[in-house]
């Protein structure tokens, strides 16, 4: 004899689809920036109070037009001594990188971690519609796969 379920209609499961992080879900938005302006001094200055290494140059209307990083800094700090001038009272327009290498906030973690992987770069500012909407490190990248669970490791 057949058994009964007395369980009564079951409700179809749909199974969801993990969501893939992006680059725009876990950058750094409140950024610190720097004016081209600037003296070399007054961005080291920045560097030892925010404990960053590196941001981005802004003109006035808030566009990308370069970066800036202790490396930068190191490079003409040594220069200067072997031609005995002093160079803190230049601006960071004459040491900031100008061509940046960014990223799309639309991109996900994982093409973004290959970015890392193929670049010598620690951090790359963040674009949305080529405007300036923030920045990623590698330790953000780090952070975020370790919050990951497995069923959203895609």
């Amino acid at each position: 004899m057949p058994i009964k379920s007395f369980q009564g209609q079951q409700e179809q499961r749909v199974k969801s689809k993990a969501k893939t992080l992006l680059v725009g879900d876990i950058m750094s938005r409140n950024l610190i920036v720097f004016k081209p302006n600037e003296t070399i001094h007054e961005v080291m200055s920045k560097f030892i109070k925010y404990r960053i290494s590196g941001g981005p140059v802004v003109d006035e209307k808030g566009d990308l037009i370069g970066v800036i990083s202790e490396a930068d800094c190191m490079k003409e700090v040594s220069e200067s001594r072997y031609f005995n001038l002093p160079i803190l009272d230049k601006s960071v327009s004459k040491f900031m990188t100008t061509k940046v290498d960014t990223i799309d906030a639309s991109r996900t973690i994982f093409e973004a971690a290959s970015n890392f992987f193929k670049t010598s770069r620690r951090r790359f500012p963040v674009l949305d519609k080529d405007k300036l909407v923030g920045q990623i490190s590698r330790k953000d990248i780090v952070i975020a796969t370790l919050n990951m669970k497995s069923n959203t490791w895609r």
